[in-house]
C-alpha cells in the first residue's frame, strides 16, 4: 500500500471506510488536509513556508467516530501522530507538566517511526550477522590457553608464531582443528537454513538495557544519569540461555540497533515531526467555558486555552532531541460540544481551527452496518472469540436488525453514547453463552430475533432500567 501522503483523498476515504461507518464529511476534510500536506511538499521552499496547515475541529456526540478516525489515521500513516486529552491539563495538582508535553510526545513518536524505518532497512544485514553469532554459539572456536591471564613478552612472541630462536613456528597443530570447526559450522549453517535447530537452546551474549537512572527536573528537562558516561564506558553484556528462534530475534534487533546512526535518526525525526506531525486534541470542548460566568474551574480552562494557543499558532518547543517548530504541525480538535459551543472557545483559538466538521448521530441503518460491514466488525469479533472454544455462532438477519434497533432506541431513551452502546448489548446478549460454552455438548448456536427480544424484553421499553445499561 502507498504511504498515506502519496494516496489521493478518495483513496484515504476508501481506506477509512473499511473501519468507520458514515461520517463522510469528516473523512473528506481529513483526507483533503492530509493531501494538502503532500501538495505543499511539492512546492518551492519559499512558497512552502508561507502555507500553514488548516486545522480541523470535529463536533459530534460521543461514540460516533471522532477518535476512531484519528486512531485509524495513526495506523495508516508513516508520519508521527499523537493523541492527547485536553482535560488532563486542567487536573488539580497538575504541577510540572504543561501543554508543551504534547509536542514532546509527538517528537518521541517521530523518533519511534523514523528509527523503525531505519531498522527495517538494516534488518537483512543484521539477520546475517545474527546467524553468524548463533553458529558461533553452537560451535565455539578453540580457545588458546594464552587468552586468559596476563601475557608476558615471551608469550606474545610465541603467540605471534615465533620460537625463541626467532624462527617462525609452523602452526601445523592448529590447522586441523580450525578445519574441523569450519566444517562443523558449515553443517550447522545448512541445518539452520532447513529450520532443524529452531528449538535447540543456546547461550548468547546480550547487551543489558540501560537502567532508568533519570533525574526529572521538569517536564521535558530530564537528565539521564546513565547517558552522561554512557559513551565513555563499554556496554555491559550478560549471558542468556534461549531457543535459537528467540535468539535470532534478539540478536537481529541488537545488530540492527548497532548499525543505525542515531544522530541521523534524530535529525530526520525532527524534520518529520515539524513537517508531517499530527496532534489530535480530544475533549477540546471541556476546556471551553461559557461567557455567562468565569470563576473557579472556568478560569483554569481559559488558562489552558491560552497555553494551547501559541503552540497551535506556531512556536518553538524545546525537547531533549532539540527545538521543534510547530508552525506546520496539523492540529485536529474534537469534542461533543453538547454543553459548550465552539464559540465558547477564546476567539484566537477559534480562528486557528478554520475547518469545522459536524459528525452525525448514528441511525438504526448505521448500527446494522457497524455490526456487519467493517473489517473488524463487532459480530466478527465475538464469533472469533467463541470459535476458540469450538463454538459456531450464527446471527440471523433478524437478530442483527433487532440488536441495531435496540441500540438506537436505548440511545434515544437515555444518554446517547453512540456505537459504544453496541458493545454493552453484545456483551449482555452473549453472557450466558460465553459462560456455559466450555461445558456445552452442542456447540452450534443460532441467535435469531426471538432470542434477542427475550433477552431484553424487560429492558428495552423501560427508561429506568435502561439507565443501568451503559
Amino acid at each position: 500500500m502507498a504511504t498515506l501522503y502519496e494516496m489521493t483523498p478518495k483513496q484515504i476515504v476508501a481506506e477509512l471506510d473499511k473501519y468507520i461507518i458514515g461520517q463522510d464529511s469528516a473523512k473528506r476534510s481529513v483526507a483533503v488536509a492530509l493531501r494538502n500536506r503532500y501538495r505543499r511538499s511539492q512546492l518551492p521552499e519559499e512558497m512552502r513556508d508561507e502555507i500553514t496547515p488548516k486545522n480541523i475541529l470535529m463536533m459530534g456526540p460521543t461514540g460516533v467516530g471522532k477518535t476512531e478516525i484519528a486512531r485509524r489515521l495513526a495506523k495508516l500513516m508513516d508520519a508521527p501522530f499523537v493523541k492527547v486529552e485536553a482535560t488532563k491539563f486542567t487536573e488539580v495538582g497538575y504541577v510540572g507538566r504543561d501543554v508543551d508535553s504534547m509536542i514532546r510526545d509527538l517528537m518521541e513518536a517521530s523518533i519511534r517511526v523514523t528509527k523503525q524505518k531505519r531498522l527495517q532497512e538494516k534488518y537483512s544485514i543484521a539477520q546475517e550477522m545474527a546467524e553468524e553469532k548463533i553458529i558461533q554459539a553452537i560451535i565455539p572456536g578453540k580457545q588458546k590457553p594464552q587468552s586468559q591471564g596476563v601475557r608476558g613478552p615471551f608469550d606474545l612472541l610465541m603467540g605471534n608464531g615465533f620460537h625463541l630462536s626467532g624462527q617462525p613456528s609452523a602452526p601445523k597443530e592448529e590447522e586441523p582443528q580450525d578445519n574441523e570447526v569450519n566444517l562443523a559450522r558449515e553443517q550447522v549453517r545448512q541445518q539452520l537454513k532447513q529450520g532443524l535447530l529452531e528449538e535447540q537452546f543456546i547461550e548468547i551474549e546480550v547487551e543489558e538495557a540501560p537502567k532508568g537512572n533519570n533525574l526529572d527536573l521538569q517536564e521535558g528537562a530530564t537528565i539521564a544519569i546513565g547517558n552522561i558516561f554512557g559513551d565513555m564506558m563499554p556496554k555491559k553484556k550478560k549471558k542468556k540461555n534461549m531457543k535459537v528462534k528467540d535468539a535470532r530475534k534478539v540478536l537481529t534487533e541488537q545488530e540492527a540497533q548497532n548499525l543505525i546512526d542515531m544522530d541521523q535518526v534524530t535529525s530526520e525525526a525532527l524534520e518529520n515531526a515539524e513537517q508531517n506531525g499530527i496532534v489530535f486534541i480530544d475533549e477540546i470542548d471541556k476546556i471551553a467555558s461559557g461567557s455567562s460566568y468565569r470563576s473557579g474551574a472556568d478560569v483554569s480552562r481559559e488558562g489552558v486555552q491560552r497555553d494551547i494557543l501559541p503552540i497551535v499558532e506556531g512556536s518553538v518547543v524545546n525537547t531533549k532531541y532539540g527545538p521543534v517548530k510547530t508552525d506546520h504541525i496539523l492540529f485536529i480538535g474534537a469534542g461533543a460540544f453538547h454543553i459548550a459551543k465552539p464559540t465558547d472557545l477564546i476567539p484566537e483559538l477559534q480562528g486557528r481551527f478554520p475547518i469545522r466538521v459536524e459528525l452525525e448521530n448514528l441511525t438504526k441503518e448505521a448500527f446494522v452496518r457497524i455490526l456487519t460491514v467493517p473489517e473488524n466488525a463487532l459480530l466478527k469479533q465475538h464469533k472469533a472469540l467463541l470459535e476458540t472454544e469450538g463454538a459456531e455462532v450464527e446471527f440471523t438477519d433478524g437478530a442483527v436488525e433487532e440488536i441495531a434497533n435496540m441500540a438506537f432506541l436505548m440511545n434515544e431513551q437515555t444518554e446517547n453514547i453512540g456505537a459504544r452502546r453496541l458493545h454493552t448489548i453484545m456483551e449482555q446478549l452473549l453472557e450466558d453463552i460465553s459462560f456455559n460454552i466450555p461445558d456445552m455438548e452442542d456447540k452450534k448456536i443460532v441467535i435469531d430475533e426471538t432470542y434477542v427480544k427475550e433477552k431484553f424484553e424487560d429492558r428495552i421499553h423501560s427508561v429506568d432500567i435502561d439507565r443501568f445499561i451503559l
